[in-house]
């Protein structure tokens, strides 16, 4: 049992902080909003006050933030204020911010593991997130009973990045399987055929996957658009991959189309845009209405 801090309180934050309540001695929170920190403090949790009071006062603090820049400045700012023994980015920020946290984090004696999950908002809740691991060997053990109450944890090497790189290949897999997805119903529901019934057999056969078995029959099919993830971050989380591909001397053609796309989301229904519309944008192309 440790003292463990939460830094990002956000739609994945605040229920992944909540499965860590009663699995800790103490769980120390924070963040920019009140509203948030209060709904933590509800569920058990205790408020830090600072970023800087989590590395002051925390064994392990665990980071969950939209962009790099914000995980860079937050994780400066936990450090300055002392020298947790260990620092968890669980947000997908990429493996050249992986690498600058290690060596940020290095610098004062901590080790930093980057952490990022898979599973959205409602596998956050029910603590079933798939979580990929990359960092210090020799401190896994430490780290791993702790992530277990967060979901499943993989641990995929010591290699600053290697969870983020396989957070990546993720995303793009599951990117793809909407887009891919869209283009299939479309084509059924242009040829008359009832888009229930499709993702029904779909689901039946070998076409299934991850869009059809939840995204579909969850936001598409009502027409709510609401999954929960926003098609800025995926946008966010697709260049991540592009500029990591790049550096790499490996072609993503199938990912520069995905970013078009989302693209063009953004473009269309605003920055606020569930990444579940790009069907609404593959169906206006077919000359559907998006709105029906």
């Amino acid at each position: 049992m440790t003292t463990v801090g939460f830094l990002g309180l956000g739609r994945m934050g605040a229920p992944m902080a909540a499965n860590l309540v009663g699995h800790v001695d103490r769980l120390l929170v924070h963040d920019i909003s009140d509203a948030a920190v209060g709904s933590s403090l509800a569920k058990g949790a205790e408020a830090a006050g600072s970023a800087a009071a989590l590395g002051e006062r925390c064994e392990v603090v665990f980071l969950s933030l939209p962009t790099p820049p914000i995980v860079r400045a937050a994780a400066a700012e936990v450090l300055s204020g002392g020298s947790p023994r260990i620092l968890c980015d669980l947000s997908t920020s990429g493996p050249k911010l992986a690498q600058e946290l290690h060596d940020m984090a290095a610098a004062k004696g901590v080790a930093s593991f980057d952490a990022p999950v898979s599973g959205g908002i409602r596998g956050a809740e029910q603590g079933t997130l798939a979580i990929m691991v990359g960092g210090p060997e020799a401190l896994w053990p430490e780290l791993e009973p702790l992530l277990a109450h967060i979901g499943k944890p993989f641990y995929m090497g010591e290699t600053p990045g290697a969870g983020q790189v396989t957070k990546l290949a993720n995303n793009l897999l599951s990117l793809a399987a909407i887009a891919t997805t869209a283009e299939a119903m479309t084509l059924g529901i242009k040829a008359g055929l009832d888009p229930a019934r499709m993702i029904e057999v779909l689901n039946a056969g070998t076409g299934a996957n991850s869009a059809t078995r939840d995204k579909w029959p969850r936001a598409v099919l009502p027409r709510t658009f609401d999954f929960g993830f926003s098609a800025q971050l995926s946008l966010k989380d697709t260049r991540l991959a592009l500029d990591e591909a790049r550096a790499m001397g490996v072609p993503l053609p199938t990912g520069e189309r995905l970013a078009a796309l989302l693209d063009r989301v953004l473009a269309t229904y605003g920055k606020d845009a569930d990444f579940t519309e790009m069907a609404k944008v593959v169906e206006a192309d077919a000359g559907l209405d998006p709105e029906r």
